[in-house]
């Protein structure tokens, strides 16, 4: 049984699924499952457990009934979420990210007052969702 996992819901699928394709296996051993650019699902499993799942914001709108919604709130906004990858190498995992899509957030940097040797960057998938990349 998968214990939690994250659904990201996102509006532009086929970028985001482009992106996490290309940086997922890399950075956690995860292997694509099941999915395709089309979508509107996709999943990444790491010894038979779920790591994650892309779902088209507008199918699970159509589930809920709430199609008639606005997406997010006005940008700017601040975040509500955030996916965090623990990596061997910050600098080369952001750099990964970035050619595959990504837009910096906020640049590697040193962070003491967050842990002893932690480091951290942090981007923007291409559907907004904030992704922060640590070592410790």
């Amino acid at each position: 049984m998968d214990a939690l996992y994250p659904r990201l819901l996102v509006t532009r699928f086929a970028e985001c699924f482009g992106f996490y394709r290309a940086i997922i296996p890399p950075l956690t051993g995860a292997a694509l499952v099941k999915g395709t650019p089309e979508g509107p699902y996709a999943n990444w499993d790491v010894a038979d457990q779920t790591l994650l799942v892309l779902y088209d914001r507008s199918a699970m709108a159509a589930t809920l009934g709430t199609t008639g919604l606005p997406v997010r709130p006005a940008a700017p906004a601040q975040d509500t979420a955030m996916l965090v990858f623990r990596v061997d190498d910050v600098d080369a995992a952001l750099g990964l990210c970035l050619r595959h899509g990504g837009t910096l957030a906020a640049p590697a940097a040193d962070r003491p007052e967050w842990g002893p040797n932690l480091r951290s960057a942090h981007l923007r998938d291409p559907d907004g969702h904030l992704v922060e990349l640590q070592s410790y």
